[in-house]
């Protein structure tokens, strides 16, 4: 049978659409199919999802990286998502258990041929130890090129130095997980959602399981936000962090970064407005058959 793995590749570009549209055609020109595209001016990011039969993700993912460091540079304001590199993070994702060996085996491919194509990269999650995105992340990418100079970490494949202007990539074999942001009240201000952030995710004062959180301004678009990833979320869902956050919070409406399992968007609660949020399209499920993508 046709394996099919995912790939969600993060580009620290947001407000470019031209820019945007040149990096999907090259994933494409690689061989992935691209199912969804989601960009963000105030984050400075925007994410891929990607799907291609196991052993092809790799060309696809080091064609993006071509188009995307050969017209942005790191310098100036890029947003205010952390980031370690242009082409933040290129993770694998398995869908099933029994994916995890070819995952496994793509994310080193594609690590290897990352750095062939002149990127530091470093991995995170299961293949990197344990070692999560914000430890290599932290500072952004001048301090990042400052510990590789001074030999504290060590990129594990590609040059042994980082160009701050291009930074490094990350890279991980893992199972899905759930992007999702929560936009509080106009009356709410950015330090109480880096309160809440800092209580709520893994290991705060009042941690969920899996979550990782951040509290961001997006000026541009007038509000604050509690931003998270649930890496956990057959254990801490959607409802958990929604039930979370308005305890301390009032909520205006939620957003669902990228795609998620169908099963995740049904737990969305009814009362939490989702604006643009179509659960045929948005789920993993519904994107792979709207585009003929079968294992």
């Amino acid at each position: 049978m046709t394996e099919i793995l995912l790939a969600i590749p993060n580009v620290s570009v947001g407000a470019e659409p031209a820019l945007v549209a040149a990096i999907t055609r090259a994933y494409e020109s690689g061989g992935a199919t691209v199912l969804d595209v989601h960009s963000d001016s105030d984050h400075g990011r925007t994410v891929h999802t990607l799907a291609g039969v196991a052993g092809t993700l790799s060309a696809a993912l080091v064609a993006g990286y071509r188009a995307a460091t050969g017209s942005v540079s790191l310098g100036g304001n890029r947003g205010v998502h952390p980031r370690a590199g242009v082409l933040d993070v290129a993770p694998i994702v398995f869908r099933r258990q029994d994916q995890r060996g070819l995952a496994c085996a793509e994310a080193l491919a594609t690590a290897g041929a990352l750095g062939r194509a002149g990127a530091p990269v470093f991995l995170y999650g299961i293949l990197g130890g344990g070692r999560t995105r914000a430890e290599v992340r932290r500072g952004g990418p001048q301090e990042l090129a400052s510990r590789v100079a001074s030999g504290e970490l060590l990129p594990d494949f590609g040059p042994r130095t980082v160009d701050p202007k291009v930074g490094a990539v990350l890279v991980a074999a893992r199972p899905p997980l759930v992007a999702f942001n929560l936009r509080l009240a106009g009356n709410e201000t950015l330090g109480a959602a880096k309160e809440t952030a800092a209580a709520i995710r893994e290991g705060g004062a009042a941690g969920l399981v899996g979550v990782r959180a951040l509290g961001l301004e997006l000026s541009a678009q007038g509000y604050v936000q509690v931003s998270m990833n649930l890496e956990s979320p057959d254990s801490v869902g959607i409802p958990e962090v929604v039930e979370a956050v308005a305890a301390r919070h009032a909520i205006v409406s939620g957003e669902l970064i990228g795609l998620a399992e169908r099963s995740v968007i049904d737990s969305i609660p009814s009362y939490l407005s989702m604006p643009g949020l179509d659960p045929d399209l948005h789920s993993i499920e519904g994107s792979l058959r709207f585009h003929g993508v079968t294992n």
